[in-house]
């Protein structure tokens, strides 16, 4: 009979004690965990603060009763690990409530602890108005604090997943929010042009977004009497008082009642490190693709580890509870006898931000670029589904690929609608080592109201398949701007458009309609530049143009993605 110890649950832990119970009825499973929750939606504590998910109940996925009445697990809550002796095969365990300690042999065992909050040493950052949310204990503070002390103001440092979710959360029970992200955007995952969508959105629903901007000190602000306190004249209203002064790091001040630190998570390392188990570059455990340390009885999963990338098969950390489920569930089985291995981590994924969506799969260009792997991209701006049915809204789409072959490289989408399945499609295109071909001949579903006949997907497949084709010549915004003497720019817009949606310096308007006639007016000596609002139009242009002999490129994404690289907040 094989013993498994499992230390830490959630997504990684309890899936692994799962699955080794529905592999094994004969082995006996021990999960320890030193919090009071065993299995809970992390996922879901922004969304329990701002009241869309109304019972706190509804996030406490499993119980150590659960556990024990459905698969035989003895879980412990409450019992910390100290202390790891690999020769033994032996822990030394706390439990939290009474303080004694023991020790808990091991055949296997399974490391699954997690990622803690980034907290820098800055002044003040003890200050109990200063929150992070990573369990139900940090909400349960957060909605306490909410609850006392009635803040008017909050304000989240950092742009990521958490932070965002945290903005939306605030200004849905009615606080005013700032969000302060020392980086030039928001979303690190998906690129700055992207990300401005999100800019545009913070805005819109106004946030304070505040970007190239850190945290640099705490102070809490006394609880000073009122003028009417001091006077007895209570006809006068009372000044807003703060509950905290932030310092911040363009040397002007914020004051706010409430921060939230989404910085960002650091990999939960300490007792790997300390009972001798190798950690890898980036400060992660360092495990093989069947889960396993530099101990061979020993395995860990979930955001504590470092894994492969997909694409580039370099190790990375990548905290996201899809990957550590399917690794716990992996690990089960390895522990077991198994010798399944781990197919590496694209990092899909999703955030909702007010009504719109951001997602994104596999490397960004800003990673492209910094490993310096040859890419092109282009961009698709349509409709989510057929645009004659009512609810149709915008969807933008980023596809990043390789210029050798197609592969694909990585897609960025965001939107009202649809964004989700759109990435789905091509995080399975991408783990199936299809190419932008492949996508042109995808048969997805088609309804009026659910999709379009040639999808968003099946737009993007064409548009780069007819890049590496030859079949069409693309630019970027960052040709506009460096301009040589032997371009012209060419908008093919209506002249409405020009009003109505803006227009680049210098480009000389002529409409699509009107192109064929006027092709006399175009230099054959000069490359054109030419660009509509989207692209589509451009397209046509350019096959018309190159067929006539001139000299052609036409600016992917149109004037929309022009607009995205160069908004500035």
């Amino acid at each position: 009979m094989t013993k498994i110890v499992i230390i830490g649950g959630v997504a990684g832990g309890a899936s692994a004690a799962a699955r080794a119970r529905r592999v094994s009825e004969t082995a006996e499973i021990i999960m320890l965990e030193r919090g009071e929750f065993v299995s809970f939606a992390n996922c879901g504590l922004p969304y329990h603060i701002s009241g869309e998910i109304e019972s706190r109940d509804a996030l406490l996925l499993q119980t150590p009763e659960s556990f024990k009445s459905r698969f035989n697990v003895d879980v412990r809550v409450l019992n910390e690990v100290i202390t790891i002796d690999r020769q033994a095969k032996q822990l030394t365990v706390r439990n939290l409530v009474t303080n004694e300690t023991y020790l808990e042999s091991y055949d296997k065992l399974l490391l699954s602890p997690g990622a803690s909050p980034i907290k820098p040493p800055l002044p003040g950052i003890d200050s109990h108005f200063v929150h992070s949310l990573r369990n139900i204990p940090d909400m349960d503070k957060i909605l306490s604090t909410l609850m006392l002390h009635k803040p008017k103001h909050a304000t989240v440092v950092g742009g990521g997943f958490i932070g965002l979710e945290m903005v939306e959360a605030l200004r849905h029970v009615g606080l005013e929010v700032s969000l302060l992200e020392l980086a030039d955007q928001v979303m690190g995952p998906v690129d700055l042009e992207m990300a401005n969508m999100l800019h545009q959105k913070l805005v819109d629903n106004d946030v304070d977004l505040r970007l190239k901007t850190g945290l640099a000190a705490i102070t809490e602000c006394p609880i000073q009497l009122t003028e009417s306190d001091n006077t007895d004249d209570y006809d006068k209203p009372a000044s807003p008082h703060f509950h905290l002064q932030l310092a911040l790091s363009d040397n002007t001040t914020l004051a706010t009642d409430l921060v939230i630190l989404a910085i960002g998570v650091k990999p939960e390392t300490s007792l790997a490190s300390a009972c001798g188990l190798e950690l890898g570059k980036l400060g992660g455990i360092r495990v093989d693709d069947e889960m396993r340390t530099s101990d061979a009885d020993i395995y860990a999963v979930g955001d504590a580890i470092e894994t492969a990338d997909f694409v580039t098969g370099n190790p990375t950390l990548i905290p996201l509870a899809g990957p550590a489920n399917r690794q716990g569930r992996l690990a089960a089985d390895n522990m077991l006898g198994a010798n399944i291995k781990y197919r590496a981590t694209q990092g899909t994924a999703i955030c909702k931000l007010f009504d719109m969506a951001i997602a994104s799969t596999g490397l960004n260009e800003k990673s492209l670029h910094k490993q310096a792997i040859p890419f092109e991209k282009i961009y698709v701006h349509t409709a989510s589904h057929a645009s004659y049915y009512p609810g149709a809204h915008p969807i933008t789409l980023k596809l990043l690929f390789s210029p050798d072959n197609g592969t694909i490289l990585g897609a960025q989408a965001a939107g009202l609608d649809g964004v989700d399945k759109r990435i789905d499609v091509l995080a399975v295109a991408q783990r199936a080592g299809m190419t932008v071909y492949d996508l042109a001949d995808l048969e997805l579903t088609y309804a009026p109201p659910f999709g379009s006949a040639r999808d968003v997907v099946n737009q993007a497949g064409m548009v780069a398949a007819n890049v590496l084709l030859g079949d069409e010549q693309i630019c970027h915004t960052q040709d506009f701007v460096n301009l040589s003497a032997n371009q012209i720019i060419v908008d093919i817009r209506n002249p409405g458009e020009l009003t109505t949606a803006g227009a680049i310096d210098g480009a000389i308007n002529m409409p699509l309609p009107q192109l064929r006639d006027r092709l006399n007016e175009l230099p054959k000596d000069k490359e054109l530049l030419v660009f509509c609002q989207v692209g589509l139009r451009g397209h046509v242009a350019y096959r018309m143009l190159t067929q006539h002999g001139f000299k052609v490129r036409n600016l992917t994404g149109g004037y929309k993605t022009f607009q995205m690289v160069n908004a500035r907040f």
